[in-house]
């Protein structure tokens, strides 16, 4: 049985085990970065404590990330210090780890020469490696060094936005002391990467390649500063060059000094919130194979994988730089990438090669982005949900918008109200359908095809029955597949969850609603696509019912409701919420089943006195419900909770308190002038309106 006092007796009072695991030059006594979260202000150190005899970190900007060593490696493990099964599994982790054999029962012995003093030594403490001074002379590029970084696709404005530089000339001391300068030449061009406290000299035809000036401490990387917020794929490389590289043919890459030193884990951590990749892409020699196998061992927990190019692994030939200078292009590294993901997730996409349509064998029984005048509703990188009762239309009404986006260019086509963008570059359209049986789903997307003009089946769209999966299969599979088709089509312009219902096992159940709608939204965001979720049930008003509702609601930049219009023939879309406007303000749009057609047909808007009434009418049962729970209300406080209500911002929720007024739905109390009462407005009999 491991105790923590056998491991911090071999571990200097747990310094080495900080030592071990935190990252950076860091020095006792001394703040820095907290690695545990997104540190801003360094404030935060590691000291020896005299009450409890052990080394301890401290954050004072944020007290609920400090502790000793072993609180430190529960938090980078996700585990809890304080549960007894976390902390003897945290014991076990830094028994492994730093090699201490105490569970073997075969305990290293310590040299004294690493041993510490339960007191450090403040000279000890305060000692640092003094940087060398040095002096550069930054120079225009000259035509010839342009022509060396064109090879590789890298422009001079690449360059400066990565703060490459062309140096003259570069001057500072050896280790003896002794001064030295470098001067560049047309045989020996000199560049510089610049950082805040730093520069790493590049000599590409020189000895020795790489100089260092200024200080780099541990935590050198290359290309952090350029990454976007959030992206789809992210390459560690060997080397700046390589990132450069691929920053020129439309990738993230960043680099650490060498492709041998160890990857900070808390910084792949903090990453794989940004990117659904991250892949090791080194060199193709002894070395970099060696460091890239190492390394995804390393970042295991983290997803971490590795990508290697089918290059020799000579000098000439063994990174991505030497890749692309030998005329390989941007689609040539996708084609690489997407056999990358076949293999990655061969078995979940042989899976759902047997639920794909099959338009050249069909089944055996054959039956069968986005906006409102100049309202955006389906935009990238964003939910959009319909919803509505049975036999209302939705199925028809989605349909109606995948047509759009797989017409013939320059097609007129009846999309039943609503303007599609055109997807001129032939982006992946994605249809998931889990409620219908395979027959029903492939007249489904026959019919949508004659509303299309199209012969057959585009390549771009892709439609799947999943009701042979479980429901947990079901979404990992749409995961999967948009990943794949994204790079495969180079986007996705649509993707369509008929039944998002089915993906959970209850549509209230909170947790599990929550987790599908959060990953839903991420995926869109990930893959700049909008994703439209179709849920089967009655909204109430302008809510929609269940956790899953709710959630989908919250999420979402659109939902639509499509029901039966007062006369049963039609049905009428109505706009729950819009993120850019008042939902009540959208146009009611109405269409119907044409015989002679063959299909439902756009029947054009309500008049305006309808969306007139239907505001008063939802506006009238806001105000029952507020004044509900309350006699009177401020005007601060109404406005609020209308945008809570009705999740509309605080300008619409200012016209709408302007209108419920007109109407007398609420009025000023006589009592108090800054405050708001119920109405002399009829609401028993509004409420009874159909």
């Amino acid at each position: 049985m491991l105790r923590k006092e056998e491991i911090l007796e071999r571990t200097s009072n747990g310094l080495a085990v900080f030592k071990h695991y935190l990252p950076g030059n860091w020095r006792i006594g001394r703040n820095f970065l907290n690695p545990l979260y997104e540190d801003s202000k360094a404030s935060c150190n590691i000291y020896f404590d005299r009450h409890s005899g052990m080394y301890k970190m401290k954050d004072f900007g944020n007290d609920n990330y400090s502790g000793d060593c072993f609180f430190f490696v529960g938090q980078l493990k996700g585990l809890d210090c304080n549960r007894a099964a976390d902390f003897v599994e945290i014991l076990e982790i830094i028994d492994r780890d730093l090699g201490l054999g105490l569970a073997s029962g075969t305990p290293v012995s310590i040299p004294p020469a690493t041993a510490r003093r339960a007191v450090p030594d403040k000279s000890e403490e305060m000692s640092e490696k003094p940087v060398k001074p040095y002096q550069f002379r930054e120079q225009k590029f000259p035509l010839a060094e342009l022509v060396y970084w064109q090879q590789y696709g890298i422009t001079p404005e690449l360059l400066e936005h990565y703060k490459v530089c062309s140096l003259r000339e570069y001057s500072s001391e050896t280790a003896e002391g002794k001064p030295y300068t470098y001067t560049s030449s047309v045989a020996e061009p000199m560049y510089g990467y610049k950082g805040k406290q730093h520069i790493k000299l590049y000599r590409p035809f020189s000895t020795p390649r790489f100089l260092y000036g200024g200080s780099f401490g541990e935590n050198y990387c290359f290309g952090l500063e350029q990454l976007p917020a959030k992206g789809d794929t992210l390459f560690i490389t060997g080397g700046e060059k390589d990132v450069l590289s691929l920053a020129a043919h439309g990738f993230h890459a960043i680099c650490f000094n060498s492709e041998t030193v160890t990857i900070p884990p808390t910084l792949v951590y903090r990453l794989t919130f940004r990117f659904k990749h991250i892949v090791l892409l080194f060199d193709m020699d002894k070395t970099g194979r060696e460091s890239s196998c190492k390394q995804e061992k390393l970042l295991e927990e983290f997803g971490v994988k590795r990508l290697l190019l089918p290059l020799p692994g000579t000098k000439e030939e063994k990174d991505i730089s030497d890749y692309f200078k030998a005329g390989n292009t941007r689609e040539d590294f996708l084609k690489l990438f997407i056999e990358f993901l076949d293999n990655l997730y061969s078995d979940t996409l042989i899976m759902l090669k047997s639920c794909e349509i099959d338009f050249n064998n069909p089944p055996a029984k054959a039956q069968e982005i986005i906006s409102a005048g100049d309202v955006p509703l389906g935009t990238q990188g964003n939910l959009f949900g319909i919803t509505g009762g049975e036999g209302t239309g939705k199925s028809n009404y989605v349909a109606a918008i995948v047509a759009g986006c797989i017409c013939p260019a320059g097609a007129d086509i009846d999309t039943l109200g609503i303007q599609i963008t055109a997807n001129g570059r032939h982006k992946a359209v994605l249809l998931y359908d889990t409620e219908q049986s395979e027959v029903q789903l492939f007249k489904n997307v026959s019919n949508l095809l004659a509303r299309a003009g199209q012969q057959g089946k585009p390549d771009e769209l892709k439609a799947f029955c999943l009701t042979g999966m479980s429901r947990k299969e079901r979404l990992n599979a749409i995961v999967q597949s948009m990943d794949k088709f994204y790079y495969q089509y180079g986007g996705i312009q649509l993707v369509v969850i008929d039944g998002i219902a089915d993906l959970v096992k209850s549509a209230n159940d909170e947790a599990e609603s929550v987790a599908v709608i959060d990953e839903l939204y991420r995926l869109a965001g990930i893959y700049n696509t909008c994703i439209l979720c179709v849920l089967h049930f009655v909204p109430n008003g302008l809510k929609l019912r269940g956790h899953l509702g709710s959630e989908l609601q919250r999420k979402a930049a659109t939902i639509l409701s499509i029901e039966k219009d007062d006369e049963p023939a039609q049905s009428v879309v109505k706009a729950l919420k819009v993120r850019d406007g008042s939902p009540l303000d959208v146009p009611l749009m109405l269409f119907a089943w044409d015989k002679g057609a063959g299909m439902h047909v756009y029947k054009g808007e309500k008049p305006r006195e309808e969306k007139e009434k239907r505001k008063e009418r939802e506006l009238v049962n806001v105000a029952r419900d507020i004044f509900g729970r309350q006699t009177r209300i401020t005007y601060i406080d109404l406005c609020e909770q209308l945008q809570q209500v009705l999740d509309i911002k605080e300008r619409t929720a200012k016209s709408y308190i302007r209108f419920m007024r007109e109407r007398d739905i609420i009025t000023k109390d006589t009592a108090n002038q800054s405050c708001f009462v119920i109405g002399s407005y009829n609401l028993q009999r509004n409420a009874s309106c159909p």
